[in-house]
């Protein structure tokens, strides 16, 4: 009788626990963390974005659907998926969010420094070289700003994956997009070390670079990456041959100077290299002048204070050109 007495305690106070559940209001932040989890494509990369452990934000998951009653999640070991339930609250969701972080957004206007936080999404190239250096400057004289730069070479939408900005080559830019000049104009350098040099020779012409050992790149979407020359009105495009195919310019620079082929590189990765004689540039009379790099982000969403700052900051930039 004892042990049926515990039992029926326990049922009973798990079923006072799920009514307090029920009872109590729900949270704005459970909420935002369930269209974090949708938008993210599961509980590892919301819980990245957020820097909270997987499991906190699971958690905080099945105590809004234990609220609610209903599931909003479908969730199996390799991914995880709205609900009919969760589609549809989410999309009454979205708009609603978005209006309350406008407001409390605005409040920013009155503050006398702007606060919040300023997401981007740029190539590592950009990032390293032109982002990152302008980020630390801005961070020093904004305080209360924070600054997340994601290094990523694909293509994506940056309003669905929850970024402020992106950076793309060149101002190709998708529709209801606005873009400012991110730096000065590029150019590539080919290179090679001393000792690939000794053993292979020197190139003369770009199309002398189809003997060589080119260390080639591959893009995100599988797109294997071409190298263009110009030279007083001729234009030369070749397909590198080689052995090694990497996936970042930061690989093809250790690759290059460990003497494993010539390296195609922006002129920023080489340039102290190149001074101290580690590697040597080749055919830089068939330099080829490219567009900078560009900043762009969505002119029908509501810019905040954080980032209308960051906004200006660039706009005062007086980007220096680059060598001749």
């Amino acid at each position: 009788m004892t042990q049926i007495r515990r039992a029926d305690k326990l049922i009973k106070t798990d079923q006072l626990i799920k009514q307090d559940f029920a009872m109590r209001p729900l949270r704005l932040d459970s909420l935002e963390l369930f269209e974090d989890v949708v938008r993210c494509g599961g509980f590892r990369a919301a819980a990245l974005a957020r820097g909270v452990s997987s499991s906190a934000i699971s958690q905080s998951i099945s105590v809004l659907e234990e609220a609610l009653g209903i599931r909003l999640l479908n969730r199996t070991t390799r991914s995880v998926a709205p609900t009919e339930a969760g589609e549809q609250l989410l999309e009454q969701l979205r708009p609603a969010l978005h209006h309350i972080r406008t407001a409390i957004d605005d409040l920013n206007q009155l503050r006398e420094r702007p606060s919040g936080t300023v997401r981007v999404n740029a190539p590592g190239p950009a990032a390293d070289h032109v982002l990152c250096p302008l980020a630390f400057e801005f961070m020093k004289v904004y305080p209360d700003v924070n600054i997340e730069i994601v290094s990523d070479a694909a293509i994506i939408d940056i309003v669905e994956q929850g970024f402020d900005a992106g950076v793309r080559f060149g101002n190709q830019l998708a529709q209801d997009m606005i873009a400012l000049p991110l730096g000065p104009a590029l150019r590539y350098a080919i290179v090679a070390s001393p000792d690939y040099l000794r053993r292979r020779g020197r190139p003369d012409a770009p199309r002398d670079l189809l003997q060589h050992d080119c260390i080639r790149r591959r893009f995100p979407g599988g797109t294997m990456v071409t190298w263009k020359f110009e030279k007083a009105g001729e234009q030369v495009e070749i397909t590198p041959h080689g052995r090694l195919t990497l996936s970042s310019a930061h690989q093809e620079l250790q690759a290059a100077l460990a003497g494993s082929g010539v390296a195609h590189l922006f002129e920023d990765y080489v340039r102290d290299h190149v001074e101290q004689g580690r590697v040597v540039e080749l055919l830089s009379e068939w330099k080829q002048r490219l567009p900078s790099w560009y900043l762009y982000y969505p002119s029908r969403r509501h810019t905040s204070a954080a980032m209308r700052a960051f906004l200006e900051y660039i706009r005062n930039q007086r980007w220096c050109p680059t060598n001749t």
